[in-house]
């Protein structure tokens, strides 16, 4: 009975629930999926991670190469992110280029990259207006089920910290670079911006980490961006029902003990395997 209730008002459904402060599948209001990271998981990547929101699964894998800095930025590397939504992830995506939800994510995680200055662009320098690094940062979602833009941004900070790039000088002879395979080293993880994300219920109940199901009935959503300092670093809210200064607050403040549980899992991870 509960099932064909779902099924022909779906929406009714949920409010039944969420007037009594839970959800279908359990959890309060507040209250995330549990989330699991495994660091180091492509071996033939400079760095990677995988990330598992409840069951929304992503991965992501860094692959750096070398190149020559731009004429304007001559002392400054390049950091190229990408999140793919392929058709395995879910039936509402279709093969083929990149849908509008993967562009929106490539954005948000690039504007994410710019405006926490997670590394500072001039460390990726190895001589100026010479030689850079570039980083290619690929995010392809496994398995969807809603809050893609919180497990992207999660993956893509936990496969950073994975990083180890090899030392590389110019041979003042030849002018080529020089590489040393043997001597490696990580990146400068300058800032931890993470991603809290929530949907808007009938405008004005906030429920974080939704679910896709919980996306689609919503009547918007916004996502929160914090640093380790309690920094504001972006909030997207792509159009849907407006938030009042007050619940924009709350999220916020949301969003801050939140980062403090992300950074306190990923340091727990990164421990784990560091050789003792």
């Amino acid at each position: 009975m509960a099932t064909a209730f779902k099924t022909v008002e779906p929406l009714e459904y949920y409010r039944r629930f969420l007037k009594e402060n839970c959800r279908p599948d359990g959890r309060e209001l507040g209250e995330f999926r549990a989330t699991t990271v495994n660091i180091g998981s492509i071996t033939t990547a400079d760095g990677s991670a995988l990330v598992k929101l409840g069951n929304t699964t992503v991965i992501c894998g860094v692959k750096a190469e070398l190149a020559a800095p731009t004429v304007d930025s001559a002392n400054k590397g390049y950091i190229v992110p990408n999140v793919e939504l392929p058709s395995l992830c879910s039936t509402k995506f279709r093969s083929g280029p990149p849908g509008e939800e993967a562009q929106a994510a490539s954005q948000f995680i690039a504007d994410v990259i710019e405006n926490s200055q997670v590394i500072a662009k001039e460390d990726l320098c190895i001589a100026n207006g010479k030689l850079a690094w570039v980083l290619y940062c690929d995010i392809i979602c496994l398995d969807y089920d809603g809050n893609i833009l919180d497990a992207s941004a999660f993956a893509l900070l936990a496969a950073l910290k994975n990083v180890q790039l090899p030392s590389v000088t110019i041979n003042e002879e030849t002018g080529l670079p020089d590489v040393n395979l043997k001597q490696k080293n990580p990146l400068i993880i300058r800032k931890h911006p993470v991603a809290t994300s929530f949907a808007i219920f009938d405008d004005t109940l906030l429920i974080v980490d939704p679910t896709a199901e919980e996306e689609d009935l919503a009547t918007g959503t916004v996502t929160i961006v914090t640093d380790d300092e309690g920094r504001l670093c972006s909030v997207h809210k792509p159009g849907g029902s407006p938030l009042t200064g007050a619940k924009l607050q709350d999220c916020v403040t949301r969003a801050i003990t939140r980062h403090k549980e992300v950074k306190k899992l990923i340091d727990k991870v990164i421990k784990s395997i560091k050789p003792k």
